[in-house]
């Protein structure tokens, strides 16, 4: 699978930068939707886009689409099934007493990948990329600890409630999306990264579509209709949401899990000094260090490769 070794980068900034547009979008509709309803936009409304992108790079690069075999299959439905997962742990999480703890916990996602990634893909973690991880999961705990006052304290002292284990399983689902999504692309073999990761993105949203949406519709059919009804504020939310999911994939056919979705902590550097900036107010200490060690991970990842 030939690439550009410095390809992931803007990549994966692209990835960022559409997923904060997507996040803007979704925003809005999330207090019509539900959360759940919202998410199911997402899919819906960014297959057909993931579908064309797919089209567009099968003329372009004018190579025969692959024919996946049971490999790739097992990793991209673990890929999609753990992102809906992750997803709902998430929820779960803010419903419960102590959510900023368990909260802070599937932040630990970072680590996770690495740890997958190493056990499942092989994927190697340089001493650069292990400094840039701890750097990036210290700094985002930091600018949204459960307790300001003994943040670490707390996070380590609360790892057996309840709270910290439903958040510690979001972050393992989100973990293994990462590593369903990267397995599915090496699982392609010679076919080009960019082929690769437009293939299983393709296949991720139409599978994330049917088993997200058939449980709405049985569920709660009367948010599938209100998601239908608003499909005109859903396209842009859905283009984005493909348009990021084609900078992750692509990213991740290229470079292992972990560089990337620190590299993707920009996205939170850029939301959180963006929105200082607006509003004025002055930084505390501790979210001035988050910062501080946030950039450090990401010139790390970056640059000490």
């Amino acid at each position: 699978m030939e690439h550009a070794a410095w390809l992931w980068i803007p990549v994966t900034l692209w990835a960022a930068l559409a997923q904060t547009l997507r996040n803007a979008a979704q925003r809005k509709l999330t207090g019509e939707l539900g959360t759940l309803g919202a998410t199911l936009v997402r899919f819906l409304y960014g297959l057909p886009f993931a579908l064309a992108w797919l089209a567009a790079v099968h003329a372009w690069r004018g190579e025969p689409l692959p024919v996946p075999g049971a490999a790739f299959y097992a990793w991209i439905t673990l890929g999609a099934v753990s992102q809906i997962a992750a997803t709902a742990f998430l929820l779960r999480v803010m419903q419960e007493r102590n959510f900023a703890l368990g909260v802070a916990y599937s932040k630990t996602e970072l680590i996770q990948i690495a740890i997958f990634g190493f056990l499942v893909l092989g994927d190697p973690v340089s001493a650069a990329t292990a400094f840039a991880i701890a750097c990036g999961t210290i700094g985002v705990l930091l600018l949204s600890p459960a307790d300001r006052e003994r943040p670490f304290r707390t996070f380590v002292a609360g790892w057996a409630t309840p709270s910290a284990l439903i958040g510690l399983a979001s972050g393992a689902g989100f973990a293994l999306s990462v590593i369903g999504y990267r397995g599915a692309a090496l699982a392609l073999g010679d076919t080009s990264f960019l082929l690769a990761a437009a293939v299983g993105l393709a296949l991720a949203q139409i599978l994330q579509t049917v088993l997200l949406g058939g449980w709405l519709a049985w569920r709660d059919p009367a948010v599938v209709r209100r998601t239908l009804e608003l499909w005109r504020p859903s396209l842009f939310a859905g283009f984005m949401g493909a348009a990021a999911s084609a900078g992750w994939f692509t990213a991740f056919a290229i470079e292992p899990g972990a560089s990337v979705r620190t590299l993707g902590l920009v996205e939170l550097l850029f939301a959180y000094v963006v929105s200082r900036k607006i509003f004025r107010e002055k930084l505390t200490r501790l979210e001035a260090a988050g910062i501080a060690l946030l950039t450090v991970g990401l010139a790390v990842v970056t640059l000490g490769r």
